[in-house]
């Protein structure tokens, strides 16, 4: 086993192709070890090159209510009122910070997502 950290897009690409010929190993084997390391590094690089945008509050919201089949007057409830959700969901109005903290508590939407800027 020779793991090597990831420094260019070709050594990610290999890394890549050793997962594949590894993946399926048992844990605590040579393999299954190497596969770790390797997977580890892979999200190590990735995180650093392709990183990923948090969720727009909004869409995080939209999501939760399709998730758990609510509706606009559902949403009501922790947003105040069924003109407010409209405001809301159309943008027009910017999340307080009660709105925040009931969305995380009743929703269970992380409030860092639900405090980000969004248009």
């Amino acid at each position: 086993m020779e793991i090597k950290p990831i420094k260019t897009e070709n050594d990610y690409f290999k890394s890549l192709k050793s997962v594949e010929l590894l993946w399926g190993s048992k844990r605590d084997t040579p393999e299954g070890d190497e596969l770790d390391l390797l997977v580890t590094i892979i999200e190590a690089y990735e995180m650093k090159h392709y990183p990923i945008a948090p969720p727009d509050p909004i869409d995080a919201i939209k999501f939760r209510m399709e998730q758990m089949g609510m509706t606009k007057t559902d949403l009501a409830k922790y947003l105040g009122s069924q003109s407010r959700v409209s405001e809301v969901l159309s943008r027009k109005r910017k999340l307080t910070l009660k709105m925040v903290k009931s969305l995380n508590k009743g929703l269970k939407i992380p409030a860092e997502i639900l405090l980000a800027d969004h248009s």
